[in-house]
């Protein structure tokens, strides 16, 4: 896939695609930003599961401006038209990476997924990402160091995933705080940003795990920010893994220098309560997790009464 920094360089990207006619996909907060290309048409309805029509543009590869809901977006249109995808994150949750998807529609609520997006490219420009609210960057943040995380126990992890989830780790826990503290400061989010570029690239050389399947679960369900789920979702699921991946989860956390729980509550991550989830629906939740493919890829087996337990500790 080709990567690389600064809006400047997405019309060579796409040339290098044989893209010329490319659709963009944009929600309201993006569609009017200034691009150095000109798309044959836009579509702004972000989430969408409208993917058949947004696919009958007629053009010849898709740009997806946006968060993981644009990008996820993009790669199911991607794989409808048959088309590459040019990715331009401006959050920093790792969707850029892999070609699996999630749909959703206009509320958020999770109606399907897939795979096979055809990923051709991705353009990362950190000014885009500067007027990222707290809890957006903080949530997105996590969901890249979950990635981290489960890059280096989930079934299939190699050494070359390992070090980029160690080194994305390094960066997100260094950076995140700084800014938290300064989100206009241009270093700090260019640093949090090539985080979570490594985060993804170990995401899309391993696989995912029991943290994301109850992120997903709960966020599919509920219609929830996923990355606020993973925020609260990981330290249950580190804990829960170590007594069988002790060393992958000894190099994760001192790779990171922080705690998990501590970096959550940077963007106000405390309580499953404070999303209204219902309890009384967690073993429903719990019994979703399971049959999801992170579940089935922890290096630690989780039944139904231990992933609602899991879910309980942080209600």
């Amino acid at each position: 896939m080709i990567v690389r920094w600064g809006l400047r360089e997405l019309p060579e990207v796409l040339a290098e695609l044989r893209i010329g006619r490319p659709l963009l996909i944009a929600s309201d907060r993006w569609s009017d930003r200034a691009l150095p290309i000109e798309p044959v048409a836009r579509w702004t309805e972000v989430p969408s599961e409208r993917i058949a029509e947004a696919a009958a543009f007629g053009g010849d590869g898709v740009v997806a401006l946006g968060g993981g809901s644009a990008i996820d977006l993009g790669k199911a249109v991607s794989a409808e038209a048959n088309v590459p995808l040019v990715s331009v994150p401006t959050t920093y949750a790792g969707a850029e990476w892999t070609p699996y998807f999630g749909i959703r529609d206009p509320a958020r609520k999770m109606t399907g997924g897939g795979s096979g997006a055809h990923l051709g490219g991705v353009v990362y420009e950190p000014e885009l990402t500067l007027s990222l609210p707290r809890e957006e960057t903080v949530g997105t943040a996590m969901n890249a160091l979950a990635h981290c995380a489960e890059a280096m126990y989930a079934e299939g992890h190699n050494e070359a995933a390992d070090e980029h989830a160690l080194t994305g780790a390094r960066l997100i826990g260094e950076w995140l705080p700084r800014v938290v503290a300064a989100p206009r400061d241009s270093e700090a989010r260019s640093m949090l940003l090539e985080g979570a570029r490594h985060a993804g690239e170990a995401l899309g050389g391993s696989m995912l795990a029991l943290g994301h399947a109850m992120a997903q679960a709960l966020g599919g369900r509920y219609g929830l920010p996923h990355g606020a789920m993973n925020a609260l979702t990981l330290p249950q699921a580190l804990r829960f893994n170590e007594p069988v991946a002790s060393e992958a989860v000894r190099r994760f956390s001192e790779a990171v220098g922080a705690d998990v729980e501590d970096l959550a509550k940077l963007g106000g991550f405390e309580r499953l309560r404070a999303f209204g989830v219902p309890e009384q629906e967690l073993a429903e939740v719990a019994a979703a997790t399971v049959e999801r493919a992170g579940a089935k890829a922890n290096p630690r087996p989780a039944s139904p009464a231990e992933v609602e337990q899991l879910l309980h500790n942080i209600y």
